[in-house]
């Protein structure tokens, strides 16, 4: 690789970013003023998830410190925990993010898990994002957890493995199956390749979690070679 090559890449993105803005323009994902996609004034009324949540699986409940769910069955892995609730503006930002190109709201999203992350850190060392089957990357061009992923990573100073998790087998769409079968089609679908795991606390990344099957089987790939812990943060949780 030559000295050049990543300025070129930077200018390349640079490009592509201001014909992408040029073209849908940026607009605020609340009160839909042009030319941002958030507005600081917007940030309070967002979904946020701070009320009492289910100390494991980070659920909205009532009171206590454990939901029916986790009191009789715990996730295996140390704890979920969302920055909103995948309703409203959030869920139409996510959306945006993986179904309809919009890669440009990472950014500004990625800064949603800075602020949910100062007041709610865990004690992790290295930031894992959930993968997409290699046939899913192809089709979408890029993982949207992996780009939230980096995003954290850069504004709280943890480093990212990108390439921790793969995803070996190719799973339906959870979007319709029931929890049961949720746990069922992710089942083994995930494989730890890298050993550097090992005594690591990881935290994985994803965008949404419903029913935390796709986690629970990411955490056994990790906790397979070895990591200390496994806690799981996503932008939103499913109401």
């Amino acid at each position: 690789m030559s000295p050049s090559e990543p300025r070129v890449l930077s200018s390349r993105e640079s490009l592509a970013r201001f014909l992408v803005n040029l073209l849908f323009p940026p607009r605020c994902m609340v009160c839909r003023r042009m030319d941002t996609w958030l507005c600081p004034a917007c940030v309070p009324q967002l979904p946020w998830l701070d009320g009492t949540i289910c100390t494991r699986c980070g659920l909205p409940i009532q009171a206590g410190e454990l939901c029916p769910r986790c009191a009789q069955t715990p996730l295996r892995l140390d704890g979920i925990r969302s920055a909103l609730l995948f309703d409203g503006p959030a869920r139409e930002a996510i959306h945006r993010l993986k179904y309809r190109q919009g890669r440009q709201l990472a950014e500004p999203l990625g800064g949603l898990l800075r602020m949910y992350w100062e007041e709610h850190p865990l004690p992790v060392n290295v930031i894992v994002p959930v993968p997409l089957h290699p046939s899913r990357l192809r089709q979408r061009g890029y993982n949207q957890a992996a780009l939230l992923a980096r995003e954290l990573g850069r504004k709280i100073g943890l480093p990212v493995n990108e390439k921790a998790l793969l995803r070996v087998r190719a799973t339906a769409s959870q979007m319709r199956l029931s929890a049961a079968d949720r746990r069922r089609n992710v089942q083994d679908a995930f494989q730890c390749s890298d050993d550097r795991v090992a005594g690591q606390k990881v935290l994985l990344l994803d965008d949404v979690c419903t029913t935390g099957a796709t986690l629970e089987a990411c955490a056994d790939a990790l906790h397979s070679k070895g990591a200390a812990a496994v806690w799981a943060l996503t932008l939103a949780r499913a109401p």
